[in-house]
């Protein structure tokens, strides 16, 4: 339709022209033959676009793997609109999409085997950092320079697919943009009944540190029932990350793979070992269900509903049956709101090497998410999933995403971030004789891997 308008306007031009010129006799030198051979005549035919060459790649099955499944749903605009567009590059290329959900305890050895035969199990493998880094070690992924170009959309900005952040010294990992992080979550219904301050409204005043933190923990533990027993605690979650987060907002990390240099021993790691000490061993603020205070299962605790505050993943959310908020982690002495959690669980989407044709498989898998966008900021749909509250939104949002510090102490074997902790507060060894324990066997973890 545009063209056509272009057209009219173009011919209206000409006739307006040549009746400006009707009363006049065509000058002596100048003939009709030679305006219509002029190189600037109008009408030259226009030029054929050159179709655009798709590659006939004859029914290769392109597979892309996690430890869940990552074929969308179908349940939202969004997870339509790219089924859609899946079966039209489907057929485009003449290729096939399969998602290959792998169960977690397998992956990496099935990852492992396949790309050491030189048939790896996947095209396109969803991996946590601390199991791509060995992996980047050794060869076994692909940078996302040899895969990509200039005009690739990964390489522009607001696309549906981004870069993550850099691992061993390069860039190897793609994904969707993220808006999540993790925070210090707080059950909204036991703040009201003991009429303890809100944490939003504690961190807006700028307020919100670990010893207004401990305060409130402190003033949330207690027997309500009068029976002589605890029925309410301050927090509860996992001590080993508990340990990691607060070393992050303290403006530290428990090992810092960019410069190969471990971080138990940092000061800004003790010190926030030795206040989760006291939360554990001094003021005992903190609910242990199991008794056993290094056991993971204690990340779940919350879900009894008697807990204050606790952190937790965002897939731990949704089976939640009281109401609840979330804030930063609380702000160390020496921290910053730029860095306020560690992230243990970072992964991303990487291409190992032997696949075949990586480029052309990285361009096909990315058309996929070339659609138009159906939601007001990336991932909308599931941050509201997971919140009932604007207000938790924005402060996922604002506040919270894209400030974890990617944290790999588990990419090296027998880096002893568990050892460290559990010698403090199980074995009661102080902070600064643990760090001066470990922090040898700590620096030769990370030495060995480079190996």
């Amino acid at each position: 339709m545009k063209k056509m308008k272009v057209l009219t306007i173009l011919l209206a031009g000409m006739m307006l022209s040549l009746s400006a010129c009707g009363g006049k006799e065509a000058s002596p030198s100048t003939s009709p033959s030679e305006n219509a051979t002029s190189p600037s005549a109008s009408t030259a035919p226009a030029a054929t676009p050159t179709p655009e060459e798709v590659p006939d790649l004859g029914g290769r099955v392109i597979k892309v793997s996690a430890w869940w499944d990552l074929k969308p749903a179908g349940n939202t605009a969004g997870e339509k609109a790219r089924l859609e567009k899946i079966a039209e590059v489907e057929k485009k290329y003449n290729v096939k999409f399969e998602f290959v959900n792998v169960p977690f305890e397998e992956y990496m050895n099935k990852f492992t085997t396949t790309v050491l035969a030189g048939e790896p199990f996947a095209d396109i493998v969803q991996m946590e950092y601390k199991s791509a880094l060995p992996a980047i070690l050794k060869g076994q992924l692909l940078p996302v320079s040899e895969y990509t170009t200039p005009e690739n959309n990964i390489n522009k900005e607001h696309n549906l697919l981004e870069k993550l952040p850099a691992i061993a010294g390069g860039e190897y990992a793609f994904d969707n943009p993220v808006v999540l992080g993790l925070g210090m979550h707080y059950n909204r219904d036991v703040f009201k009944k003991l009429g303890l301050p809100d944490l939003q409204e504690l961190y807006n005043k700028g307020e919100w540190n670990w010893d207004k933190f401990l305060e409130i923990a402190k003033q949330a533990t207690k027997d309500t029932d009068n029976d002589g027993k605890t029925d309410v605690w301050g927090f509860s979650g996992w001590s080993l990350d508990i340990v990691r987060h607060l070393t992050v907002s303290n403006g530290g990390v428990t090992v810092d793979a960019t410069n190969k240099k471990e971080g138990l021993s940092d000061p800004k790691t003790i010190e926030a070992t030795e206040f989760v000490n006291k939360m554990y061993n001094v003021d005992k603020v903190v609910k242990v269900k199991t008794g056993n205070k290094m056991d993971w299962n204690e990340s779940n605790t919350f879900k009894d509903g008697d807990v204050a505050m606790f952190t937790a993943a965002e897939w731990m959310l949704p089976d939640t049956k009281f109401d609840f908020g979330v804030v930063p982690m609380p702000q160390g002495p020496n921290g910053n709101k730029e860095a306020t959690y560690a992230n243990t669980a970072q992964s991303g989407k990487f291409i190992p090497k032997g696949v075949k044709d990586p480029k052309l498989v990285y361009q096909i898998f990315e058309e996929t998410f070339d659609i138009p966008p159906t939601e007001e900021y990336a991932g909308q749909d599931y941050l509201e999933s997971l919140y009932k509250h604007q207000e938790d939104i924005d402060m996922v949002r604002q506040h919270i995403a894209r400030t974890g510090v990617t944290t790999l102490d588990d990419a090296y074997p027998d880096y002893p971030t568990y050892a460290f902790v559990e010698d403090v507060l199980v074995k009661n060894t102080s902070v600064t004789a643990a760090a001066e324990k470990y922090k040898q066997q700590a620096q030769a973890a990370i030495e060995k891997l480079g190996q």
